[in-house]
């Protein structure tokens, strides 16, 4: 058996590198051979698994203005790589969406000097339509294209994402109707991406970049589909498998492939939601300190 090990990462716990290499560590010791292929979806650890290497770091101020060093990165052919979870990322010590601000990605895009920027969405505090990024960046510093972890327009973005931001019921309503207010998005609030990080894809879109799905991108990057022909197996997942699994998240665009080429796929989550169509679905323990003996089990588990 041949087994591809191509997780996305598990938030604030391991990288999907570093995932990728327990799962195949499992195989092998299992006797089965295996090959890590960590995939992103925009979201947080993209510019790693697309290869981009930090060129310099800048200081900005994160969701709640503290300051904050974060990389721009660059691909082999000059390109620009940028995290916006590296700027303002969710920090669950502090859940405040009404007032995380997304001023720090806009400071660092302001900072890029290139020819060519990606932008990366995901995994941001922020729910403000970008409207902090748009205090400091008026114009892009080169043709952008931006990877969205989440394929949603800008009215879903408070209704689907801000309660693991902190929000409760009437601030998801109050955020709503914030971001339905913001007329300089409007043309732009139905592309597939708008909602992404917040309502950054909206903000970004406005200025004049290209909203791409980021899973889709990625994946081709890596010429996944070609991986997942040679392989009998394919394992994917990330730290919490539920609705939003298949709205343009990385472990979901993984399974679609995995379905198209007929090769058998198994999804993780440190916790597990909901069970996704045609995977096999697993639960590893949701213990954090954890996780990687959860991954090399699994992987043995699956060797037999």
């Amino acid at each position: 058996m041949h087994a591809l090990a191509s997780p996305a990462s598990l938030k604030g716990v391991l990288s999907a590198r570093d995932a990728a290499a327990l799962l195949a560590e499992g195989f092998r010791r299992g006797g089965v051979e295996a090959k890590a292929l960590p995939i992103a979806d925009g979201g947080e650890g993209t510019a790693e698994v697309l290869g981009a290497r930090v060129r310099e770091r800048v200081r900005v101020s994160d969701a709640f203005g503290r300051p904050r060093d974060a990389p721009i990165r660059a691909l082999a052919d000059g390109t620009a790589v940028v995290e916006a979870a590296e700027a303002i990322p969710l920090d669950p010590r502090r859940l405040d969406p009404l007032t995380a601000s997304s001023r720090g990605l806009g400071e660092l895009i302001a900072r890029v000097e290139a020819d060519r920027l990606f932008v990366c969405l995901g995994g941001t505090a922020n729910v403000d339509g970008g409207a902090g990024l748009r205090e400091v960046v008026r114009e892009l510093p080169a043709p952008t294209t931006v990877f969205c972890d989440a394929l949603v327009p800008l009215r879903d973005a408070a209704r689907r994402f801000a309660p693991q931001k902190g929000a409760t019921p009437d601030q998801v309503e109050l955020l709503e109707k914030q971001l339905a207010s913001l007329s300089e998005l409007a043309p732009y609030a139905e592309v597939p991406g708008a909602g992404a990080a917040g309502g950054l894809g909206a903000a970004l879109a406005a200025l004049g970049a290209e909203l791409v799905p980021g899973a889709r991108e990625v994946l081709d990057r890596l010429s996944f589909r070609d991986r997942v022909r040679e392989a009998d197996l394919v394992v994917t997942g990330e730290g919490t498998v539920d609705e939003t699994t298949t709205t343009g998240k990385a472990p979901g665009e993984a399974l679609r492939v995995c379905l198209d080429e007929g090769t058998r796929c198994v999804v993780f989550g440190g916790r597990v939601v909901v069970e996704l169509a045609g995977a096999e679905t697993v639960a590893l323990s949701g213990d954090p300190a954890r996780a990687a003996t959860d991954l090399i089990a699994l992987g043995e588990k699956l060797s037999s």
